[in-house]
Formats: structure tokens, sequence, C-alpha cells
């Protein structure tokens, strides 16, 4: 059985770790404040100094950090995973950030001949705690296809997309997509209030009909503030400005749209807000 690291225990990593340690795998793991990979000890997990001693002792490791900056200090450095890889390691950045950043990353590590695999993932922190994600990978396909006992621990599904890069690449696509659809609720709610609509009926026909999961989100917190959020403001801003970057020059009016919206939310101080929010808070 692979022995499995995690550097960054945030909503998601924790999950990771918790579910990994449910199905019995040995689990490595760092976090920058160093309490929150302690609370797992009690059930199995080792404990790490630094993301390198992770990159020694584990056969895969993931990375789920916040953003390029705080990905960078874990990969990097005399410390960084990278440090401690070694080529017969897995090695998998499953955070969401930059395209320049991955493909930077992927270049490094195949320059060195590390396996290298770009694994983000959605579905949230109730995915994250049921083991229930989905994975959206890039990479060797062979290699992720041999890896699916691992992620069953973890993940409902796993879709692959093409390349290492192509995972985050799909990553910025579907939270850009999922960002509108939220704000274009909020719109929807705004047209029925001015008209004098139900707005419990209206929006139980919109979560009923288009969008799915998002519109359901988007309808909860409609009425109600979610505790704990399930995703920020502040990541979601993150996301779409990465999104933005990947886009470069092209005319993406939509995406320009939404990622001023957000940012506006920033400005105001609503960085910790649940991202559906964006519709009462503004």
């Amino acid at each position: 059985m692979y022995k499995i690291g995690i550097v960054g225990l945030g909503i998601m990593g924790r999950g990771m770790a918790d579910n990994f340690l449910k199905n019995d795998f040995e689990v490595f793991l760092w976090n920058r404040t160093r309490s929150v990979a302690e609370d797992f000890e009690e059930n199995g997990a080792v404990v790490c100094d630094s993301p390198k001693e992770v990159a020694q002792k584990a056969d895969i490791i993931f990375e789920v950090t916040a953003n390029n900056e705080s990905s960078k200090a874990v990969w990097t450095g005399d410390q960084g995973i990278l440090a401690g890889a070694t080529p017969e390691k897995i090695l998998i950045v499953s955070a969401t950030l930059s395209i320049n950043w991955t493909d930077e990353l992927i270049k490094t590590c195949q320059d060195s001949s590390f396996q290298i695999l770009d694994i983000p993932l959605t579905g949230g922190r109730i995915g994250a705690e049921t083991g229930n994600m989905t994975l959206l990978c890039g990479g060797d396909e062979n290699l992720i296809e041999e890896l699916g006992s691992v992620f069953e621990a973890i993940a409902g599904n796993v879709f692959y997309f093409g390349p290492a890069g192509h995972g985050m690449r799909y990553k910025l696509l579907l939270n850009f997509l999922q960002a509108s659809h939220v704000i274009a609720f909020g719109q929807a709610m705004q047209i029925a209030k001015e008209n004098n609509m139900d707005l419990e009926k209206v929006a139980e026909g919109l979560a009923y009909r288009p969008g799915g999961v998002i519109t359901e989100i988007s309808k909860k917190t409609y009425f109600e503030d979610p505790d704990p959020i399930t995703f920020s403001i502040e990541w979601i801003t993150k996301d779409l400005s990465y999104a933005k970057e990947f886009a470069d020059k092209l005319d993406v009016n939509v995406l320009d749209a939404v990622l001023a919206r957000y940012q506006e939310a920033m400005k105001k101080g609503y960085s910790d807000k649940d991202w559906a929010s964006i519709n009462t808070i503004l």
C-alpha cells in the first residue's frame, strides 16, 4: 500500500488526510500551523517538520495549499518538496494555481525526471469530508489509472483532461463558469424581487431546473448565511484572477464582469464570506 503525504491542511487537505487514515493508509502530514497537523496524530498520522520530510517519507505527495505564493514556498528551497523528491515518487499538485506557475513547476519536475500530475479538486467541504470529491486530472494517463485504488479513498469521480497542466486549465474554466452561475442566480432573484414574486418559490424552481448543485448552493445562501462556509470570496477571486491570466488577450467580458464583482466584495471587506453570499452583500 502506498504511503501518502499531504502538504497543506485547509478544508480539502484535512478531508483527504481523514479519509486516507480511515482507509488504513500510512499518512505523513505537514502544515504551516503545526497544531492543525497534530490533530491527526491520534488517528495514526505522522507529523513532519518540513515539506521535504514529507517527500522523503511518502510515496505519493499531494500539495493542497492556498495559492501561488504558498505553493512556491512548499515546493522550492532547501526544505521544499523538490528537495526531498526522487524519480520514483509521485508528485501531485492539487491546489488551484495559475497556469504560469503550474507549467513552471511541471517543467522543473520533468527536467529532473520526477513524476508529476496536476489533479485539482472539486466538491467543496462536504466532498472532502465524505471522501466524495471529484478529481480533475492531467498527466500520464496510465499512471492515473494505476492510482485508482488510492483515489477511491478520497473521491467519487476521476476525470482525465490530457497532459500535465490540463487538469488545472479545466479547474479554472470550471470555477469561472460556476461563479458566473452564482451571480446570474442573484440577478434572476433581483428581477423576481422587483416584480413582487414569491422569492422562496422562485428560488426553489430555479434550483430544480438549471445549474444543478450550484443553483442549490446559491438558493440556500440567498436566504441564510452558510456556517461553516463552503468556499470563500477570497479564494474564488483568486481563482478568477488566474482564469483571467489564462485567458490572456481574449475578449471574455463575462469573466471580466464576474471577476469585477468579486473584487468589489473583496474591497468592501467580505473576503471571508461564502462565495455564494455575493448576492446578498452587494
